[in-house]
């Protein structure tokens, strides 16, 4: 199957998911980041159910610190997410659970590799190369979300016809802003905004060739480094410019603010129905 023929449903999706959230503490200091919860679930489940919503359904984590947890999480899925009844019998066995209502909506085929502990992201992600079965895949952080338009980058991507395309955002100012006409305060906003610039938001659509072109197996080697600093010398990067929000979850702070959004229910990347 040709680059050109691929449907999302086709085209694996590599998720970076081996940070340890040293900054969010608070939050995570049992979890990998990858398994923080935003609303009751982790930020790599919204992520997915993200991109799930664009037609992709095949998943490869790209697994580091404390791996077995994001495992295990997807082992228990259906148990952590259903009502069933569990017979406990006297003599110390029991029945498998029967459940109750419909099944999980997620059709997912997920594919789960040990890259490293310590291992850069251009290494993690040529430790899964034998998993990307397609021309083109696609790439993000496990920490970053956004309402981006996965279909419009991906349309974008097939347009420039070139090796990789990322998705620009603007970042969130932590300021609120003041607007100044002379020397008086006509407009007071607390809340932070999009500053401006880009900035490098994850969401990428990247050629197959890329990996073997552009990326060894050196653990040092972080893919914005070297990897994407010689695809845009060589004029094969292009960018996708999302005016919409995304927000990284760094510190303690971004949870937060993450989760006030989830609980208001004004979450902006919550693009599908429950």
């Amino acid at each position: 199957m040709t680059a050109g023929d691929l449907s999302p449903a086709d085209i694996p999706v590599v998720i970076l998911c081996g940070g340890m959230g040293t900054r969010l503490r608070e939050a995570s200091e049992k979890l990998p980041k990858p398994l923080v919860d935003i609303g009751g679930r982790p930020i790599l489940w919204h992520i997915m159910k993200t991109y799930s919503e664009h037609g992709f359904r095949r998943f490869v984590l790209a697994l580091g610190y404390k791996s077995d947890l994001i495992k295990q999480y997807f082992l228990d899925y259906r148990h952590l997410t259903s009502d069933f009844t569990l017979h406990l019998g006297g003599d110390g066995t029991g029945s498998e659970p029967v459940f109750h209502g419909t099944a999980a909506k997620e059709d997912w085929e997920i594919t789960f590799v040990e890259t490293g502990l310590t291992t850069a992201t251009a290494a993690r992600i040529r430790r899964v190369a034998q998993h990307l079965d397609a021309d083109r895949f696609a790439l993000t952080y496990g920490d970053g979300i956004g309402d981006v338009d996965i279909t419009g980058a991906l349309r974008h991507h097939v347009e420039q016809g070139l090796l990789g395309t990322l998705t620009g955002v603007h970042p969130s100012s932590r300021y609120g802003e003041m607007r100044v006409e002379g020397d008086t305060v006509v407009e007071f906003n607390e809340k932070p905004t999009l500053a401006d610039g880009w900035v490098n938001g994850g969401f990428f659509v990247f050629e197959r060739e890329f990996v073997d072109k552009y990326l060894d197996d050196d653990p040092a080697v972080m893919l914005e480094s070297a990897p994407l600093q010689q695809l845009a010398r060589d004029r094969q990067l292009s960018v996708y410019e999302h005016e919409g929000f995304w927000m990284g979850m760094d510190t303690f702070r971004d949870w937060t603010e993450l989760n006030g959004l989830w609980d208001a229910g004004r979450a902006p990347w919550k693009i599908w129905e429950d």
